[in-house]
């Protein structure tokens, strides 16, 4: 005889009933976004259309490759800004 036992998260209750309370966990570029539930610590992100999805491992790659690329970028412009600074004084 199976024995039926229910381990569901208290959270997780309260997420069904009201839904999530999402906050930032890491912004990735200006656009870009990692939200994580304050309550069942669900992982949501946005993506190439700007709608939310589960944040998977293949997504957590992507944005990590991509937020790599968005800062190596910023700091090109920003040296290159200041360079530009420099040079017209």
């Amino acid at each position: 005889m199976n024995k039926s036992t229910n381990n569901r998260n208290p959270f997780k209750i309260y997420c069904d009933l009201f839904g999530h309370n999402y906050e930032v966990s890491k912004k990735i570029t200006s656009h870009v976004k990692e939200y994580t539930c304050k309550c069942c610590k669900k992982e949501l992100t946005t993506n190439s259309n700007g709608n939310l999805i589960e944040l998977t491992p293949k997504y957590k790659e992507i944005n990590n490759l991509l937020e790599d690329f968005y800062n190596r970028r910023m700091m090109y412009l920003k040296n290159k800004t200041f360079v530009h600074q420099l040079t017209n004084y």
